[in-house]
């Protein structure tokens, strides 16, 4: 029973952590410079690997689609079975695990390293709130930035299964993007991009409180990026499932 002490007590005090995050974000002094550098550093150094990602799993899964739909002799459903599966749930879970990887492993390993060699500590003793000043803009980062990421990825997408299939079948453009979003609606769209900004929540919640909490030295730096990696992609995971059950009750039409 000692574990599942320890698991609630686990659980408790991250749960208290990204309330203070809540909470930290909604009353000033607001960090708008410490933000808009942590939007920099989320956002655009982790824009090429989402676009890269996005346009490799675009083509890779036309090739896939069309040798499947080929044989029931429905190639004209592929741009929108292409488009609808990025913009539902390909495109917000790869974007989220991505950034999971890249920016969950940094966050926790720089606060770690901060708490390790007493810079947070110094920061204190300047009478400076480091909650606000680390923790919270790097949060709010992950929140904004993630959104934006997962369009990328989608219509990079998209973007790669164009030129995948017109190789194959020398499918015009406008012909692509009418058959694509044919079958598109808005709740298809919006509501699992919002999600995202869930799924950023947890990477920048989670990565900060490993980084931020360690009391192990130099040794935690290493646990802190391996336990925000591996904690953030599974809630992400959990996350992912509980959220598609909400938006089909509050959307039953995205229920494709």
């Amino acid at each position: 029973m000692r574990w599942l002490s320890k698991s609630v007590e686990f659980v408790g005090k991250v749960g208290l952590f990204g309330l203070r995050v809540v909470v930290d974000s909604l009353r000033p002094p607001f960090e708008f410079a410490q933000c808009f550098r942590q939007l920099a550093e989320v956002g655009n150094k982790s824009l090429a690997l989402v676009v890269v990602s996005g346009f490799a799993l675009g083509a890779v899964m036309t090739l896939h689609t069309r040798n499947t739909l080929v044989t029931f002799g429905a190639t004209s459903m592929i741009p929108a079975v292409q488009a609808v599966s990025f913009f539902v749930e390909i495109g917000p879970l790869v974007a989220g695990l991505l950034l999971a990887g890249r920016v969950g492993s940094g966050i926790g390993a720089v606060l770690a390293n901060m708490r390790a060699s007493e810079q947070i500590d110094a920061i204190e003793s300047l009478s400076i709130d480091s909650f606000k000043y680390l923790v919270v803009p790097r949060v709010l980062a992950c929140v904004i930035a993630l959104p934006f990421l997962t369009l990328f990825m989608d219509f990079a997408g998209l973007l790669g299964g164009f030129l995948s299939e017109e190789l194959s079948s020398h499918i015009a453009p406008i012909l692509y993007l009418n058959r694509a979003f044919e079958y598109l609606q808005w709740s298809n769209f919006i509501a699992p991009t919002l999600k995202t900004a869930v799924f950023g929540f947890i990477i920048g919640s989670i990565s900060s409180y490993f980084g931020y909490t360690t009391d192990k030295g130099a040794q935690g730096v290493g646990e802190a990026a391996t336990n925000s990696v591996v904690l953030s992609s599974l809630l992400i995971i959990v996350a992912d499932v509980l959220l598609i059950k909400c938006i089909f009750f509050l959307f039953p039409e995205t229920a494709v």
